[in-house]
């Protein structure tokens, strides 16, 4: 259910007092754990820390996301991945297209540091 137009949206006001009068660009991480204040157009181009439960994510403010709430862009669940055979097989497939390409680029370098010494 969205809050009521008669109340206004919430935003903390702690937070905006941190922000008062600062330049979004020499102002560092800004540590909070208000994550159900919403984003005002004042918070753009500031860096939020916003804590997730055990620690802070930094958020950079743009103007898209004026509106949302700062938990929004930091989750609180750590996804690991599926997993699987079919997981572990495209895993391995990976790792070995990555070897291949690490030993053609020392195979190139190889060739282009002898080319030089003639």
């Amino acid at each position: 259910m969205t809050r009521s137009l008669k109340k206004g949206p919430y935003v903390d006001e702690r937070l905006l007092g941190k922000i008062a009068g600062k330049d979004p660009l020499k102002t560092g991480v800004i540590k909070t754990w208000a994550r159900a204040c919403q984003i005002a157009p004042e918070m753009v181009g500031f860096t939020f820390g916003v804590h997730n439960g055990k620690l802070h994510i930094e958020v950079l403010v743009s103007e898209d996301m004026v509106g949302h709430r700062l938990g929004e862009f930091s989750p609180t669940r750590k996804f690991v991945r599926h997993g699987g055979k079919m997981q572990k097989e495209l895993e391995a497939k990976k790792k070995e297209s990555e070897i291949a390409s690490a030993q053609s680029a020392k195979a190139a370098a190889n060739d282009a540091g002898a080319s030089k010494k003639k």
